[in-house]
């Protein structure tokens, strides 16, 4: 036997003992992930459309979202703070079991509030904001959020990186503002792969949707 075939032989024991892939194993091109730059939006529940919009009130679609089911609604509301607030803020569906607002960090000094960083889908107590609307105004505490950097990916293809639900790795953009994204948590489901930076974030690094860049695992 060759010394270098027993040298592939040793590592892809000894990666396998350590639960790793061999360096260079994975298809480089698996590694590559298009960009979705979310901007400030709310998301509603049946309730609260209800009194913002009228009761029965159905959102209308203004464009299909990357991911399946989801869409930019038409119709878009006012978001107030203590000291400011944000008109034409797009909601985007379908409906939810509970209302989030999800902000951009550069929002929270004009509106007054200090936002907790957290993932899109959890509640917890913050700060108040009030959704005003044609027919009615809701006061929202405990689903407000700056929503942490997360990928989007197929379970199957998470499966063959050697990842899965929860995981965190690293992603690195390009070009002549190139950063490299820690902590973006993985959130595997049947699921478009795309990793999500908010409109700050990829201001950053200069950025648009559908840009390349490159994870680090």
């Amino acid at each position: 036997m060759a010394i270098q075939e027993l040298e592939e032989i040793v590592t892809r024991v000894v990666s396998g003992y350590l639960g790793q892939r061999p360096a260079g194993s994975e298809d480089k091109s698996s590694l590559q992930i298009p960009v979705g730059i979310s901007n400030r939006h709310v998301h509603l529940c049946r309730r609260d459309i209800d009194i913002l919009f009228g009761e029965g009130y159905e959102m209308q679609v203004q464009r299909d979202l990357s991911q399946k089911g989801y869409f930019a609604a038409k119709e878009t509301l006012v978001i107030a703070g203590p000291k400011g607030a944000i008109a034409r803020v797009r909601i985007l569906g379908p409906l939810r079991a509970h209302t989030q607002v999800e902000l951009l960090a550069s929002d929270c000094p004009g509106l007054g509030i200090e936002v907790r960083y957290g993932n899109s889908g959890e509640l917890a107590p913050g700060p108040q904001l009030t959704l005003i609307g044609p027919k009615g105004t809701v006061v929202n505490q405990e689903g407000i959020m700056i929503a942490l950097r997360h990928i989007h990916m197929q379970t199957e293809h998470a499966k063959n990186l050697g990842l899965k639900d929860g995981d965190q790795i690293s992603v690195k953009t390009h070009g002549e503002r190139a950063l490299v994204f820690s902590n973006v948590k993985i959130r595997t489901g049947e699921f478009n792969t795309e990793l999500h930076l908010d409109m700050d974030e990829a201001n950053a690094c200069g950025v648009k949707n559908g840009t390349i860049t490159t994870m680090i695992i």
